[in-house]
């Protein structure tokens, strides 16, 4: 069913009003917002890569507050086990019988900072949750109230006592974003605004509502043309002479749902090939592996990303 006007006005008033209500709180950052409200529209989670204190975690905690989700943040360490993210049973004297004390997985938005830094079973747990918003716990299956999403952080510059997360576990977000330091003007106005007190944040929107906008994010038209648009971006990452890695099935339908989801926040109830082409480095950039020798040219996945986006033909038009 197609969706209506008035739909697509309420949602472009809705996404106005959760960016600047974030902005009461965080300096620019605007971009950001606006990418992990795109991938929660479609189910998915997101990887948060930046140095510390640039306020990933301020960004994320006023984000969900202002969609009236809760909120849970874990630090992650190697030694973390997987029962402090999920939780256990536990023997209540008093009543003599075991009850579940569920751990901060049990929440809409759960921010795993440092996610690198996790061995190898706290990652597991985090990926069935990730992949089947479910946990297990000790043999019994628990559903994870919806909607559910994990944004991980990882320091790009650290290399030791960290874990490398497995391309299995980076298939599972839907985008990577890349938190930038801020501007000079920015970091002035941040300076400015922490000498007085701190905004209220209002709640725009409320977890039944987002469920109801996920529902439309699939409403959202496809034509021919895009499918192929996307098919053919997909396919030339697996033949590119740079990478050893291209993107997976999974891919190209993470960059379907997120394009779906960028229309439908830009007011729109079908897609256009610059919502392709404004999600692919986004939704490519963690899942593709340069060879080696591309690495020591000095290449990048962004650079190879902008390339095959410049060879593949957009539809209705010719090659860039």
């Amino acid at each position: 069913m197609e969706i209506n006007e008035k739909e697509l006005a309420e949602i472009r008033q809705m996404r106005r009003a959760i960016l600047d209500e974030v902005g009461k709180v965080v300096v620019g950052k605007r971009n950001v917002v606006e990418l992990v409200l795109t991938s929660l529209l479609t189910h998915g989670h997101v990887l948060l890569e930046g140095v510390p204190g640039i306020a990933k975690t301020l960004i994320m905690k006023t984000f969900a507050a202002t969609l009236g989700c809760e909120f849970k943040r874990i630090q992650l360490t190697p030694d973390l086990l997987p029962s402090d993210i999920l939780g256990g049973f536990v023997f209540n004297v008093k009543e003599s019988e075991f009850y579940l004390r569920k751990g901060p997985i049990f929440a809409h938005i759960l921010l795993a900072d440092e996610i690198n830094r996790a061995p190898a079973k706290t990652q597991a747990a985090l990926l069935e949750a990730m992949e089947e918003c479910q946990v297990t716990i000790e043999g019994e299956t628990h559903t994870l109230e919806s909607p559910f999403m994990v944004m991980a952080t990882q320091n790009p510059l650290e290399q030791e006592g960290v874990y490398r997360l497995p391309e299995a576990q980076m298939d599972r977000f839907s985008m990577k974003v890349i938190f930038e330091y801020s501007t000079k003007e920015e970091e002035i106005s941040m300076m400015k605004r922490y000498s007085i007190h701190q905004p209220e944040i209002h709640q725009i929107a409320s977890p039944e509502k987002i469920l109801k906008l996920q529902e439309l994010v699939e409403r959202v038209e496809v034509n021919d043309g895009i499918y192929e648009h996307i098919v053919e971006i997909v396919a030339m990452t697996r033949k590119n002479n740079n990478l050893l890695l291209g993107a997976s099935p999974r891919a190209t339908l993470h960059l379907l749902n997120v394009s779906r989801s960028a229309a439908l926040l830009s007011g729109r109830g079908h897609i256009i090939p610059d919502d392709v082409r404004f999600m692919l480095p986004h939704v490519l950039n963690h899942r593709l592996i340069l060879k080696p020798e591309a690495e020591l040219d000095g290449l990048t996945t962004f650079e190879v990303i902008n390339q095959i986006s410049k060879e593949v033909k957009v539809p209705g038009h010719a090659p860039h």
